[in-house]
């Protein structure tokens, strides 16, 4: 079940070794922040990889699209491989619209998503 708060929350976890950003709750220019400063304290890492986890999000505004997009060419300059988890309508059609899933990997598991960022 989608986490439809309107405060958006993001935690760090790791996966196979790879870290993760979880975020639940509705990502908009109102409650951007927190998702905000998780993914730069994570690129500021430099990691190998990172997967932001957008599963449990019930809505994404222009806010959080554009962050995604900020996050992405951050991540392509770093030389961190960049994957998402999204199977759901919230996220999935705001990303297509703009066309951010063709800039990153989507992946509809957490799993599928650490493997496309191992793999990289």
């Amino acid at each position: 079940m989608l986490d439809t708060n309107e405060i958006a929350r993001a935690t760090v976890v790791h996966h196979r070794g790879i870290p993760v950003v979880v975020v639940t709750g509705e990502v908009d220019s109102s409650t951007v922040a927190p998702v905000r400063t998780r993914l730069v304290d994570e690129l500021a890492h430099r990691p190998r990889g990172l997967v932001l986890d957008l599963s449990r999000v019930g809505f994404i505004g222009s806010t959080g699209l554009q962050l995604l997009a900020e996050a992405v060419v951050q991540a392509r300059g770093q030389g961190t491989a960049l994957a998402v988890v999204a199977g759901h309508r919230a996220v999935l059609l705001p990303m297509r619209v703009t066309e951010l899933d063709r800039a990153v990997v989507v992946r509809d598991t957490l799993d599928h998503a650490v493997t496309a960022v191992l793999s990289h």
